[in-house]
C-alpha cells in the first residue's frame, strides 16, 4: 500500500523491524517507516547529482516538538544518530543521513499566530518560505529573506543554514528576520529563546548560535519571524558590460555611490551564453557580464534610486562602459526577471547535462579576481566554467560543467571546488556564503577558520549533543 506526505513518498513494506518497531511505540504508527519503505528521495537533497546519498534506520514524522523531544530521547537513550530533513533543497549534503533515524519536520506545518499590527509571526519549522511570504503580503507586510526553491524549502531548514538570496543584500540573511526559536536539544529538552521580543540581553544569544548551525545542536521546531510593511513599487536596472572586468568595476561604483540598491547581482559570459536565450526582454548580441540591480520602496524613492543606478553604473553616459541598459518598472515585468534570473542555475545546467556548483565568498572589491579565477581553474582541470550570485555581497556560484556519468570528470570536477575553496581563503574569502557546509565541505572548514575557531566549536557542540549523534560529521570537525 502506497501512501504519498507531500515532500516524500513512501511504502510501507513488510513488518517495522529494529528502531522503526520501538519507534511505532514512541510515535503513531503511521508516523514512522522502515528502512525498507524509505523512498530514495528521503536519503538526499539537492546534492543528489553530486551522487551524494545516504542510508537510514527508520524515518520519522512527528507533529509537535514534544513529538520531536520523545524521538530525540528515544535516540538518545539508544545512541542512534538523528539527521533533521526539512524541505530538502540544500546543496551541501546537510540533510543526508548515514544510517540512524531521519526525522522530518513536514507534519509541522502550522503558522501558529500573525500578529499584523505588530510586524510579526510565528511558524513551525515545516512552514515554506513561499507560505511565509504569502501571509506576510496578504496583510501588507514583507517577509524579505528569498532563498531558492520557495515552495519546497523550508523556514526550518533556512534558519539551520542561515539561508540568504539575492534580497540579502539589503535586507540581510534569514537570521537577520528571527526572534526566537523553539528547539529541540538532547536529550529531549524543549527550549525557547528569545521570542516575540526585538530586544532580549538576559542571556548568552543561543537564538543566533541555534540559526546556521545546521543540525548540530539541537532541532529546530518553531521560529518567530520579524516582518517590515511591504514596499509600494519596485524596478530594476539590468545592464550589459563587455566583459567581468567593467561588470565589476560598475559595481564598485554602485557601492561607492551610496545608493542602496535591494539586490546586486551578476552573471558573466558563460552563465549569459547558457541562458540568454529565454530571456524576457531584448539583450545585446554576446556580452561579457551582466548586473541586476533592483530598487524598492515608495514610487517616488524607486524612481529616484534607478536613476541614481543608472548613473552610478555610466549607463547612457558618453564615457559608460555598459553596452546597453533596461530599466524595469513594471510589476510583472519584474516578476519575469526574477524568474529568469531563477532559472539560470538550470540553464547553466543543462549545458552538459549536470554541474557543480559552489557558494564561495569574498570582498566585494576582490569579485573580479573570483570570476576570472572561477574561469582559470576550470580550464586548469579541463573544465567549462562559469559563475553568477549575488555581487553585493560578494557571493559566487562558482560553477562547472560535468557529465554526471562520467566518473573521470566527477574526479575533476571536485579537485576544481577543493581549489576552489583555497582561492576563496586566499582571497580573504570563506568556502560558504549561504549554502552551508553539510558534508561535502567539513574536510575544508579547518582551513577556512583555523584550529582555535574549530576547537572552540567543537566544544560548543560536546556542550549541546555529548553523544555527537545530532547530524553527525557535518559542519563541525571533531578530529
Amino acid at each position: 500500500m502506497e501512501r504519498s506526505t507531500g515532500q516524500h513518498r513512501v511504502e510501507r513494506v513488510g513488518e517495522a523491524e529494529g528502531p522503526a518497531e520501538e519507534l511505532s511505540r514512541v510515535l503513531p504508527a503511521a508516523q514512522v517507516f522502515t528502512r525498507d519503505s524509505i523512498r530514495g528521495e528521503v536519503l538526499s537533497d539537492g546534492s543528489a547529482n553530486r551522487g551524494v546519498t545516504g542510508t537510514a534506520d527508520a524515518l520519522v514524522e512527528p507533529a509537535s516538538a514534544e513529538e520531536v523531544a520523545a524521538v530525540m530521547a528515544f535516540c538518545y537513550d539508544r545512541d542512534l544518530p538523528l539527521v533533521t530533513r526539512g524541505g530538502g533543497t540544500g546543496l551541501a549534503g546537510g540533510a543526508v543521513p548515514s544510517g540512524g533515524v531521519v526525522l522530518s519536520l513536514e507534519r509541522m506545518d502550522k503558522v501558529r499566530s500573525i500578529d499584523p499590527g505588530l510586524w510579526r509571526m510565528e511558524v513551525e519549522a515545516g512552514v515554506t518560505t513561499g507560505t511565509v511570504h504569502r501571509k506576510a503580503l496578504e496583510n501588507g507586510l514583507l517577509f524579505p529573506p528569498d532563498p531558492g526553491a520557495s515552495e519546497q524549502s523550508t523556514i526550518g531548514g533556512n534558519v539551520a543554514t542561515n539561508a540568504g538570496g539575492p534580497h540579502a543584500f539589503r535586507y540581510g540573511v534569514t537570521g537577520r528576520w528571527v526572534t526566537g526559536l523553539e528547539v529541540v536539544t538532547p536529550p529531549g529538552n524543549i527550549i525557547r529563546t528569545g521570542g516575540a521580543v526585538r530586544k532580549d540581553v538576559a542571556g548568552l544569544d543561543l537564538t543566533n548560535l541555534m540559526i546556521g548551525s545546521e543540525g548540530t545542536l539541537g532541532v529546530v521546531t518553531a521560529a518567530w519571524l520579524r516582518l517590515v510593511p511591504a514596499p509600494e513599487a519596485r524596478g530594476v536596472v539590468v545592464a550589459f558590460f563587455d566583459g567581468a572586468e567593467s561588470g565589476c568595476e560598475a559595481i564598485l561604483a554602485v557601492m561607492a555611490s551610496g545608493v542602496q540598491p535591494t539586490a546586486l547581482e551578476f552573471l558573466d559570459r558563460g552563465t549569459l551564453a547558457s541562458s540568454l536565450g529565454s530571456f524576457p526582454f531584448d539583450a545585446p548580441a554576446d556580452p561579457g557580464f551582466a548586473v541586476l540591480a533592483e530598487a524598492d520602496g515608495s514610487q517616488t524613492e524607486v524612481e529616484r534610486v534607478l536613476a541614481e543606478l543608472n548613473e552610478a553604473m555610466g549607463v547612457g553616459s558618453e564615457t559608460g562602459a555598459a553596452m546597453s541598459a533596461l530599466t524595469i518598472t513594471e510589476r510583472s515585468d519584474a516578476d519575469a526577471l526574477w524568474t529568469w534570473r531563477d532559472g539560470v542555475s538550470y540553464a547553466v545546467a543543462a549545458q552538459r547535462g549536470g554541474k557543480i556548483s559552489e557558494d564561495i565568498v569574498v570582498p566585494v572589491d576582490r569579485l573580479i579576481d573570483a570570476v576570472e579565477g572561477t574561469v582559470a581553474i576550470g580550464e586548469r582541470h579541463g573544465l567549462e566554467a562559469c559563475s553568477w550570485g549575488h555581487a553585493g555581497d560578494g557571493n559566487v556560484h562558482s560553477t562547472f560543467l560535468v557529465d554526471l556519468s562520467d566518473p573521470d570528470q566527477m574526479k575533476r570536477g571536485r579537485a576544481a571546488s577543493s581549489e576552489l575553496f583555497e582561492m576563496a581563503i586566499r582571497l580573504g574569502g570563506s568556502i560558504s556564503g549561504e549554502h552551508g557546509i553539510g558534508s561535502l565541505k567539513t574536510s575544508h572548514v579547518k582551513a577556512a577558520l583555523g584550529d582555535t575557531v574549530v576547537n572552540l566549536q567543537a566544544e560548543i557542540k560536546r556542550a549541546f549533543d555529548p553523544k555527537l549523534l545530532l547530524n553527525p560529521g557535518k559542519k563541525i570537525p571533531l578530529v
